[in-house]
Order: C-alpha cells, then sequence, then structure tokens
C-alpha cells in the first residue's frame, strides 16, 4: 500500500477517479448519437488550445478549456448548417487545429517535456488546483446533464420527434457538446490528449454489450471506467508504466472479454 504514501499518486488517484465518473456520462450520448468521432475531434482541438499555453506562458489546461468549448460551438453550427455532411465538419476541424498547433509549436520553440505529458498524459504533474478545478467542472457537467437529462435521452433516440414536440433541439446539440469538450479538457492530465476519446467511448460500448436498460447501461459504464482507471494507475506506478495508456489497455481488455462471453 505504499502507492498512498506518495502525494501524487493520492492526487492522480482524485483526478482519475472524477474523470472516470463523469467520461462515460457523455460518453453514452455520443455513442448512441453515432457522435464517437466528436470526441477525439475535441481532442485534437484542445492539442491547439495546450499549445496556445505554452506559448503565451498561460496554464495550458486554461486555455484548452476555453478553445475547444469555443471549437466546439463552431462544429455544431457547421454540422447543422446542412452546407456540409456532418462528418466532414469534424475532418474540418481535427485537421484544422492540428495544423494551427503544429504552427504554434513551431513558434514556441517545438516539442518539449510539458508538450509530451499533456499528449499522453501524466498523472505526477497533477496538482491539488487541477483536482479542485476537475472537481468543479465535474459537478457543472453532472448538473447539465441531470438538469437536460430527459430532454438528451429523448433526441439520443429521435431527434425529429423531439422538434415536433417543442423540444430546443439546436440548443441541446450545442450544450452537449460543450459539456463533452469540458470533459476533454478535464481528462488531459490523466490519460493524455491521444487517448481521451477512449476514455469516453469504449467503457460505453462495452456496457451495451449487456443489452440492458439505458439507466443500468450507465451504471455499468461508470463501473467498468472507475475500475480500470483505478486498476490502470496502481498497475503503471508498480511496473513504471505509462498511467493513460494502461487505463486503456485495461478498459480494451474488459471490452474484450465482455464481448466474448
Amino acid at each position: 500500500m505504499d502507492i498512498f504514501q506518495y502525494g501524487f499518486m493520492v492526487r492522480g488517484l482524485e483526478a482519475g477517479i472524477i474523470v472516470a465518473l463523469i467520461a462515460p456520462l457523455i460518453g453514452i450520448f455520443l455513442v448512441l448519437r453515432r457522435y464517437s468521432l466528436i470526441a477525439d475531434t475535441l481532442a485534437h482541438v484542445s492539442l491547439a488550445g495546450i499549445a496556445l499555453g505554452l506559448l503565451l506562458g498561460l496554464n495550458p489546461v486554461y486555455t484548452a478549456i476555453g478553445v475547444t468549448a469555443v471549437s466546439s460551438v463552431g462544429i455544431e453550427r457547421l454540422r447543422t448548417s446542412q452546407k456540409i455532411y456532418g462528418e466532414s465538419a469534424l475532418a474540418l476541424f481535427l485537421s484544422g487545429s492540428l495544423a494551427f498547433a503544429m504552427i504554434l509549436l513551431s513558434l514556441a520553440k517545438g516539442f518539449n517535456a510539458n508538450l509530451l505529458n499533456y499528449l499522453f498524459g501524466s498523472i505526477v504533474t497533477v496538482t491539488q488546483g487541477d483536482v479542485r478545478i476537475m472537481a468543479f467542472l465535474a459537478a457543472v457537467v453532472s448538473l447539465s446533464l441531470f438538469l437536460f437529462y430527459k430532454e438528451l435521452v429523448y433526441i439520443s433516440f429521435d431527434e425529429e420527434s423531439a422538434k415536433a414536440v417543442g423540444i430546443p433541439v439546436r440548443f441541446i446539440n450545442v450544450l452537449l457538446i460543450i459539456l463533452a469538450a469540458l470533459v476533454v479538457s478535464l481528462a488531459i492530465p490523466i490519460v493524455g490528449i491521444l487517448l481521451i476519446s477512449a476514455l469516453m467511448i469504449i467503457p460505453v460500448i462495452t456496457a451495451l454489450q449487456f443489452k440492458k436498460g439505458f439507466a443500468k447501461t450507465i451504471m455499468y459504464a461508470e463501473i467498468i471506467s472507475v475500475l480500470s482507471v483505478i486498476f490502470g494507475i496502481i498497475f503503471s506506478f508498480y511496473f513504471d508504466l505509462s498511467a493513460g495508456g494502461t487505463i486503456v489497455l485495461a478498459m480494451l481488455a474488459v471490452f474484450g472479454i465482455v464481448l466474448l462471453v
């Protein structure tokens, strides 16, 4: 139990559990609406925010939150404009943000150790202030989902019918993608930019294999997510491995077992 003697590991576990609890709550709506690639797109957008923070000497997590939230609104507006297909809007933002990040990084003198931490995750860099910010934003996301739960479920299964009965579909869609942007930004220190989408998607598609009701599917996804994060962090500590990679591989192992069964 010597893992709990290190403050950075305790903070990493706290942050990991917060992210593990909140990620599937957003992920289930993205999966059911065929929006899984949005998480990956927002992750690449967040890289531009990280690069901007490194260039300006600001906290990269804060700039990632701002850039990702603003971009999420742009993605949704472009997607619903009917001028281009939804997946094409994602491709535009994914490639554009990656190119923008490369330009900013070249101005900031390229790659460094800090950038690698954001790309692949590094729980040793999580501060107590980061944990408090994560807890606050997680509470905001949870409250928003609670307030608009019925609308989100309705739209996830039948958007046209939701429009017909007067639900503000456009507002709910924008709200969902902004919440997804917040979760993406929260997950950066734990699994890194390159693996964020896995944290939001894999537990959900694993839970869907049980073919239970909506509430039970969320519960199973939460259990899978939390246990995978805890196991991944502890395993990575004792075997000196990347926490982000270990967490995602643990989730994939659970998915493989459930799929076989």
